[in-house]
């Protein structure tokens, strides 16, 4: 299969925005924080709102979700702005966007949908686009009801970008053969992920996972702290693939930091099982550093919807660090100080200035404090792997050289205090 992305419109596409609003649900998210967001999604997908409406709905109904006045009135904007998709904030069933599409006449997506279309086009390595294409295939297979096998519709524009057949047209059959060569793929590499991590445990060199909502600046934090020359730009979703790199800390530790996609507001949960094989890397960290964007009017709630994410993946209760970014965004400096004492750790920095970068880096060695440990001993002089691998992964304090030993003093990881009792 090869990816085709279909970006070659002169004209952006017109999306008509409907955020739903279901009165019997309570959620600390808003409708409005719900329309900004979407409003992004859309920008980050290369669409243009013509216009925004919140549906109020107090039931939701089985044929087209909301009530058919409302249906009407979507028809009504849809066509008066002459937008090319409307895009609903809830998922919709197969029936419900063959019926609403009926109504409306022009092209209805949901909210999943949209976010499944961003992550086509920023997926670059083969595992994120394996990635995207099992979540793809997966939200497809249910609605193809009604359908037939004739999947051309999905040709091109928002929410069609379609998981990555030049051709698109293929039946269940072979859709399920597809999930099921593209499961069994990424199976193997996460198994090939398992080995790399063993032998990364076994140098006993500790793991820092950068986590976070998207576009908080985990990519740039990366950047600050391993000089890594990973990509940046100001959207959603940026980065996907995983990227690994060494830090060495102040008292010469080294950490491996890892960055990978971000976090979002019911993030689908498709998109989290496709992408369990890359967010392993936050099950098995021994620190997180929780990057939040304070100068988001809703940093809150971004903060809390990572950790509701956090949680499903069993990452919750690690020691984490929680970084309050961007502060070179805000009017009032004293704010992120305020915000900063509501959490055991926190460090408020800005990563695109390297502004407070040595304070994280100190609470970094504090928190990994535990996973050193300090020796004085006297190694035999015939044991010089004993020597090199102080070197390596621990830190040399002092060494002496006598006839028949070596007096070293330095830190080491606790793991590998052992090796050295004689």
């Amino acid at each position: 299969m090869t990816d085709k992305i279909i970006d070659n419109k002169e004209e952006k596409e017109k999306i008509l925005i409907a955020v739903l609003d279901f009165k019997e649900v309570n959620s600390y998210w808003s409708a409005e924080e719900t329309e900004s967001e979407m409003k992004e999604l859309v920008i980050a997908c290369g669409g243009k709102v013509v216009q925004s409406m919140i549906c109020y709905i107090a039931k939701p109904t089985a044929n087209l979700l909301i009530g058919e006045g409302k249906v009407d009135e979507i028809a009504h904007l849809a066509q008066l702005h002459k937008a090319d998709t409307v895009i609903f904030s809830h998922e919709l069933k197969g029936s419900q966007q063959r019926n609403l599409e009926e109504v409306i006449k022009c092209r209805v997506i949901d909210r999943t949908q949209l976010i499944l279309d961003i992550f086509a086009k920023h997926a670059k390595s083969s595992e994120g686009k394996m990635q995207v294409e099992l979540a793809q295939l997966e939200y497809l297979l249910p609605r193809l009801i009604g359908k037939g096998i004739e999947l051309s519709r999905l040709g091109g524009g928002i929410g069609t970008l379609g998981p990555g057949e030049t051709k698109l047209e293929i039946d269940r059959r072979r859709i399920d053969e597809r999930i099921t060569r593209l499961k069994r793929s990424l199976k193997e590499m996460v198994e090939s992920r398992s080995l790399t991590r063993k032998k990364r445990l076994n140098r006993v060199m500790p793991a820092v996972s950068l986590v976070g909502y998207t576009n908080a600046g985990k990519s740039t934090l990366l950047n600050a702290l391993t000089d890594a020359n990973q990509t940046t730009r100001d959207g959603l979703f940026t980065t996907l693939d995983s990227l690994s790199r060494q830090l060495v800390l102040p008292n010469h530790q080294k950490v491996v930091l890892s960055d990978t996609v971000g976090f979002m507001h019911e993030l689908p949960h498709k998109l989290i099982e496709a992408f369990k094989a890359t967010l392993e890397e936050t099950k098995q960290a021994d620190l997180l550093l929780h990057v939040v964007d304070v100068s988001h009017p809703n940093f809150r709630n971004l903060y809390n919807s990572v950790v509701d994410v956090l949680k499903q993946l069993d990452a919750y209760d690690k020691p984490t660090i929680v970084v309050l970014n961007k502060i070179d965004r805000l009017n009032d400096q004293q704010l992120p100080k305020g915000i900063e004492s509501h959490f055991d750790h926190a460090v408020c920095l800005s990563a695109k200035n390297k502004d407070n970068i040595p304070e994280l880096l100190k609470l970094i060695t504090q928190m990994l404090s535990s996973l050193i440990t300090e020796i004085n001993v006297n190694i035999p002089i015939d044991r010089m792997d004993l020597v090199s691998l102080i070197h390596e992964q621990g830190e040399v304090i002092s060494i002496k050289y006598y006839n028949d030993h070596i007096n070293i003093r330095g830190n080491v990881p606790t793991h590998l205090a052992s090796k050295f009792q004689f």
